[in-house]
């Protein structure tokens, strides 16, 4: 999932400072599997505002909204109705999702609630860890399922840098050693002939290709 974690009340009350009628727009999605960007978080950031504005004697009109996914044209749809009667959208879902509502909706102000963070699992409660950078060259199956640009610290894709000491990366000793890792599952798996395996060097620029990258699935057009 994408993760995210809120920006600092102060920050977002200067974003808004100009504006006396907004929306606040969070997202059924990632944010609110890792609670930055749900209902929930819309109600208390909008009460936040409102109270904010009110001590300081000056009112704000809020508009609570909630969608299903802020990426999906047919939910950002949805608002068209109402939108642009409000001065600008605080957007608490991705940065995806932020960028979207402002292609769709080109005269209204797009305000970002959170930083988006990265694609990542939640390993227990309350704690979220990155497991991929979306380079669009997957080779897990070589690599026991564990991703050596992501895992990595140095992103090394041939194997360790030597720099571990039992299994520890040399920058933080909270960091396990990401070849360590691998070779530690391919050895479980049976399989560390993968190990052994020249893979072809990332092509980074082909894979961005100068911005941003497209998915096409001409079966469901």
């Amino acid at each position: 999932m994408i993760t995210g974690t809120p920006k600092p009340i102060e920050e977002i009350l200067e974003m808004v400072e100009p504006y006396d009628k907004i929306v606040v727009a969070g997202c059924h999605g990632c944010v609110t599997v890792c609670r930055v960007g749900g209902e929930k978080e819309v109600q208390v950031l909008a009460s936040t505002l409102r109270l904010a504005r009110e001590s300081s004697g000056r009112k704000i009109e809020i508009k609570e909204v909630s969608l299903e996914r802020q990426c999906d044209p047919e939910y950002v749809e949805l608002m068209r109705p109402y939108v642009e009667e409000y001065q600008a959208v605080l957007s608490i879902a991705c940065g995806a999702g932020i960028q979207f509502l402002a292609e769709k909706y080109t005269t209204t102000p797009l305000l970002p609630g959170i930083n988006t963070g990265f694609l990542g699992v939640t390993e227990r409660q309350g704690e979220w860890a990155e497991r991929c950078q979306g380079c669009g060259d997957c080779v897990l199956h070589l690599t026991g399922g564990i991703c050596p640009v992501t895992r990595c610290a140095k992103s090394l894709f041939h194997g360790p840098c030597g720099g571990s000491v039992r299994g520890i990366c040399e920058i933080d000793k909270e960091v396990k050693c990401g070849w360590q890792l691998i070779i530690d599952r391919l050895k479980s798996l049976d399989q560390m002939e993968n190990y052994g395996k020249l893979k072809p060097y990332k092509g980074w620029n082909t894979s961005r290709d100068g911005g941003p990258r497209r998915i096409i699935r001409e079966d469901m057009i």
